[in-house]
């Protein structure tokens, strides 16, 4: 969790390649990266900017047994539409102006390995059709070129986009979506795991001040506050550009709300709670479910914070022990879940 001036700045913060968390959430995408990393399964991740896709498919790959070898990534709304299959699928020379001499593209560089192909819910419907072949044939030719280059390669796909509702609107074939689609994985939003946010705020700070060479930041309580009640449209690269704001520009030791940006102080006071009811009723889990997934989060974190005594944690909780414990068996929380989140 993110510390204050009154505790220990040298804390345990749980990741996984990477990944940093421990809620309910981020723990259910650990387990799944960990199940589709042992096959060759096409991954499609999907999310809002800002949540890690990327990550993602960085500790799928990782963990992989192509691992040995390059994850190659695209940015597929990053290039042009006239120079992306030359990018994918490399170009022989004299095939276009400019092509003065040959090149090896993505495809033929991930072989053995992994392709990831970011915001492929940006590419041309034509360059779809030459995609969906590639990978359905596992072969390819370049640009101006007639010989066929076989590969072996692992895709992982990511966007931001809503791909059914572009396929509806025919901007995306649906057949790539089922063949991209095979093992989905949803990024959640930071605004649906707040729990990490003292976590993540704290990794960002210590990162930061390894960078820059000084004692690493703490945020005081408050500043703690106005985080988890900010809606976060940004998602964790917003905090983590403003962690780095507070880290060169407060003054102290300790970030006060005063170091903060003002439109974020402003959000977190104007009705975060009622936006963070919608987003519950919209993700369409269960009240009961939402209940007790944040009565899980607050128990987990207090039994980490107090070595799974559960006496303390129920002191810290400010209820009985006896209800602690009550509350343990019927969630279902075990020391497992402790393990399972230090090392996902």
């Amino acid at each position: 969790m993110a510390v204050s001036s009154g505790e220990n700045k040298k804390i345990k913060i749980p990741s996984f390649q990477g990944i940093v968390g421990e809620s309910p959430a981020i723990v259910k995408v650990a387990k799944i990266i960990k199940k589709v990393a042992k096959t060759d399964s096409s991954v499609l991740v999907t999310g809002e900017s800002g949540t890690g896709k990327e990550l993602i498919a960085k500790a799928i790959h990782n963990l992989s047994k192509r691992s040995a070898n390059e994850l190659v990534i695209i940015n597929c709304g990053a290039i042009p539409g006239n120079l992306l299959e030359s990018e994918l699928f490399g170009h022989e020379k004299g095939s276009f102006t400019g092509a003065i001499s040959s090149h090896i593209g993505r495809f033929e560089r991930a072989d053995k390995g992994t392709l990831f192909l970011d915001e492929i819910g940006d590419m041309s419907p034509v360059l779809q059709v030459k995609l969906l072949r590639a990978i359905q044939e596992q072969q390819f030719e370049k640009v101006g070129g007639s010989k066929p280059v076989k590969v072996d390669v692992r895709f992982i796909s990511a966007t931001n986009k809503n791909l059914k509702k572009a396929i509806e609107e025919s901007e995306f074939r649906e057949d790539l979506y089922y063949r991209l689609n095979v093992i989905p994985v949803e990024v959640p939003a930071l605004r649906e795991r707040k729990t990490d946010i003292p976590l993540l705020s704290s990794f960002f700070l210590e990162r930061l001040s390894k960078r820059f060479e000084e004692p690493m930041k703490t945020l005081s309580k408050e500043v703690l506050d106005i985080l988890l009640g900010y809606h976060w449209p940004g998602n964790i690269r917003e905090l983590e550009n403003i962690m780095e704001q507070v880290a060169v520009m407060s003054d102290g030791d300790e970030v006060t709300a005063d170091d903060l940006p003002l439109d974020l102080k402003d959000d977190s006071t104007s009705g975060s709670s009622s936006e963070m009811i919608i987003n519950t009723i919209e993700s369409g889990i269960s009240f009961n479910d939402a209940v007790d997934n944040y009565q899980r989060a607050i128990i987990l974190e207090a039994l980490r914070k107090t070595g799974w005594v559960k006496a303390k944690a129920a002191k810290l909780l400010k209820m009985n022990r006896t209800t602690l414990v009550e509350r343990i068996k019927k969630l279902g929380i075990s020391e497992q879940d402790e393990l399972e989140i230090l090392v996902f």
